[in-house]
């Protein structure tokens, strides 16, 4: 990989990746890189500034922060395929990112003089790409209400939940795949899920975890009425179309992310299928497992319970 043009994003508010990230700036600008900075977060979005203030392409986007910091670099920037290095820099759980030991940005003993700018430049990394999902809005004669910019993506979810100020609602929501109608849930929302964002939202709401190696789409009904409403796992060609019934007040959003996309009025349909891009993540970790990554997110038994196992395999004719 060659670093001629890179960003740098660090999550807003927090002093640790901000002082990481100027480390950063320091260590690529001595090896003639041009580097732009930026904090994200809620209320800070650096990615249309940094994608139009160059006329060259950006060769890797430098994401320290947490999850969600990964999750909004992924929505912006896998249209254009440019590579993320996610770092838990200040984040918690971290399932994008890659462990803030690795990220050696100056020679060390620990790291035998290496530098993470040594690993990218030589090409010592692995790329994991992830599938997303993208939504548009339509109205009722099928007829696109937003212009073709106006499509949302995803990384984790699409959520089509109501949202008031003074009270909790309740959603009628009709749900229909290629066209056909599948069910009517009425409970807090519905779920649209990638298998990255199967250990998300969707687990919460008793939906199924998908290896990430998998193209699926997972549909979760959130807390349903109704018992017998169940999650469902469909083929990644498929469309999901989500009509909001008797929303007189206008309080249905579609949440992308966790992050508000949009309203949604009535006589709308929102639908959902997998993007025609992808998410490009670096991976540092020699011994990268995703299992392994369950076990220590989810604090699974595997993760508390340290022991040898020394499995000696047999033929059956060494037993006769």
């Amino acid at each position: 990989m060659q670093l001629k043009n890179v960003i740098i994003v660090h999550k807003a508010g927090d002093r640790e990746s901000k002082s990481l990230a100027a480390q950063c700036v320091k260590h690529l600008e001595q090896r003639g890189c041009d580097v732009m900075m930026g904090p994200s977060g809620a209320k800070d979005n650096p990615y249309p500034v940094f994608l139009a203030s160059t006329s060259q392409p950006i060769d890797l986007a430098i994401v320290l922060g947490g999850d969600g910091t990964a999750l909004g670099a992924a929505r912006h920037l896998s249209p254009d395929g440019i590579p993320i290095l996610a770092v838990n820099a200040g984040g918690h759980l971290g399932f994008l990112t890659e462990p803030l030991e690795l990220f050696q940005t100056e020679p060390s003993d620990r790291s035998n003089g290496e530098t993470v700018w040594d690993r990218l430049t030589e090409d010592r990394y692995a790329i994991e790409r992830r599938m997303m999902l993208q939504t548009r809005i339509f109205d009722r004669n099928k007829r696109e209400m937003e212009p073709e910019r106006q499509r949302f993506l995803a990384l984790n979810d699409m959520c089509i939940k109501p949202a008031a100020a003074d009270r909790m609602l309740t959603s009628i929501l009709e749900l229909e795949i290629d066209g056909e109608i599948v069910d009517q849930y009425q409970g807090d929302g519905l779920l649209v899920s990638t298998p990255t964002g199967s250990t998300c939202y969707n687990v919460s709401a008793n939906g199924p975890i998908v290896h990430s190696g998998i193209a699926a789409i997972t549909i979760a009904p959130i807390c349903p009425l109704s018992l017998s409403s169940r999650p469902i796992v469909i083929p990644p060609g498929s469309t999901v179309s989500v009509w909001p019934l008797g929303d007189y007040e206008l309080n249905t959003k579609l949440w992308t992310d966790g992050v508000f996309g949009t309203s949604i009025w009535p006589g709308q349909r929102v639908d959902v299928r997998m993007a025609d891009c992808q998410a490009k993540f670096i991976i540092l970790r020699d011994n990268y497992s995703y299992y392994q990554t369950l076990r220590e997110k989810l604090l699974w038994a595997g993760s508390r319970i340290r022991y040898d196992s020394h499995h000696i395999r047999t033929d059956s004719n060494d037993d006769a």
